[in-house]
C-alpha cells in the first residue's frame, strides 16, 4: 500500500536511478497487486498508474526529479529539523555532532549513511548501496562542437586533483562529474558532497603568472579574463537544496600541472560583489574545499536523497 504523500518512486518500489526496463517491471508488479479486481483499492491503482506515467516519460520524469524532493526539504526546515548547513533534527548525522565534549572533526571516520540501509532503514532504497558507496560518479561528457578536446582535458585534470587530494581525506565525500543542473538546464562540470555541504566546481587553464581577482575577472598584465559563469548555479542550487551550505569553486590550472601556478592575489572587491564562488589554484582548492567539506556538521554522513537527486542529473 502507498500513501498520497509517498513520492512517485516510492510508489513503484524502485529506486531513483532505476532504468526504464525496471520502471515497466515494477509497474507491472505495482499494479497487479493495487488493481480493484485482484483485491486492491481504485485510490492506490491511480497512484501506481499516475507514478508510472510520469517516470516512463522522460521529460516528464526529468521534470519530476527536479521538484520532488524540495517540498520535503522545505516543510522540513520550517518545523525546525532539517535547515541551512545542518542536519535534521533526531538523525544519525545530528547526533554525531552534538555528543557533549566531543570536539573531533569526524571527517576521516567510516562513511555513515542517512536514511540507513539495511535492518531499519528505508524500505525502498533511493539508490543502490553498491552505487552509494561509489566515492565518485560519472565522468566529463563530450557536449558542444568547438573545444570539446581541451574542456574534457581540463576537466580530467580536475577529476584526477579531487579524487587524489580531497576524497581520500574524507571518506564520506560524494564526487559527480558531468551534471546538468537540477535547478535548470545549465551545465555543472563537477559537485563534491559531504554531509550537509556542497560544492560545485569548474575550471579554467590560464598561463603562468601572477593573476588579480577582484570579485569579477582575474586580471594579469593588463588583460582581463571573466570564469565561467558559475554564481547563479550555485544560487539555484541552494535554492533547490535548502538544507545544505551550496559553495562554487573555480579551479585555475597551469598548463605545466603545477598545483602553485598560477599566482591569484585577492585584492579588495568592488562594491556590491559577492563571494559566491572562490577563484583559486589547484593547491589553493585542495586545501580550501577540505577546510570547507571537513568543518561541515557530520561531514562522514552520506547524505542519501541528495546523492540520489544529483546522480538522476548525470549526462
Amino acid at each position: 500500500m502507498t500513501d498520497g504523500r509517498s513520492s512517485h518512486y516510492q510508489v513503484l518500489r524502485v529506486a531513483v536511478t532505476a532504468t526504464e526496463k525496471e520502471i515497466k517491471a515494477a509497474y507491472r508488479r505495482a499494479a497487479r497487486t493495487a488493481h480493484p479486481d485482484h483485491g486492491g483499492d481504485a485510490a492506490t491503482f491511480r497512484r501506481v498508474t499516475a507514478a508510472y506515467e510520469t517516470l516512463i516519460d522522460p521529460a516528464r520524469r526529468r521534470a519530476y526529479d527536479r521538484t520532488y524532493g524540495a517540498g520535503e526539504s522545505r516543510d522540513s526546515a520550517s518545523d525546525g529539523g532539517a535547515h541551512f548547513d545542518a542536519p535534521a533534527a533526531g538523525s544519525r548525522a545530528s547526533a554525531t555532532v552534538r555528543r557533549p565534549g566531543n570536539s573531533r572533526n569526524t571527517a576521516g571516520d567510516p562513511p555513515v549513511y542517512v536514511p540507513p540501509y539495511g535492518e531499519g532503514g528505508t524500505a525502498v532504497p533511493l539508490i543502490p548501496f553498491g552505487q552509494a558507496r561509489q566515492q565518485v560518479h560519472g565522468m566529463p561528457r563530450k557536449r558542444g562542437i568547438f573545444g570539446a578536446e581541451a574542456r574534457i582535458q581540463r576537466e580530467m585534470r580536475t577529476v584526477q586533483l579531487l579524487t587524489r587530494q580531497v576524497l581520500p581525506a574524507i571518506p564520506a565525500a560524494r564526487l559527480i562529474n558531468g551534471l546538468q543542473s537540477p535547478a535548470d538546464n545549465s551545465h555543472i562540470d563537477h559537485a563534491v558532497l559531504a554531509g550537509y555541504r556542497l560544492a560545485l566546481v569548474n575550471s579554467m587553464l590560464l598561463p603562468k603568472g601572477a593573476y588579480a581577482w577582484d570579485g569579477r575577472t582575474l586580471n594579469h598584465g593588463g588583460r582581463s579574463v571573466a570564469p565561467p559563469q558559475l554564481a547563479r548555479v550555485v544560487w539555484a542550487m541552494q535554492e533547490i537544496f535548502p538544507e545544505l551550505n551550496v559553495t562554487g569553486w573555480t579551479v585555475v590550472h597551469s598548463p605545466d600541472g603545477n598545483l602553485h601556478e598560477p599566482v591569484i592575489d585577492h585584492h579588495r572587491r568592488p562594491a556590491g560583489a559577492l563571494e559566491t564562488v572562490q577563484i583559486v589554484n589547484a593547491a589553493g582548492m585542495v586545501r580550501g574545499l577540505k577546510e570547507f567539506l571537513a568543518s561541515g556538521p557530520a561531514p562522514n554522513t552520506v547524505n542519501v536523497p541528495v546523492l540520489a537527486r544529483l546522480l538522476r542529473g548525470m549526462h
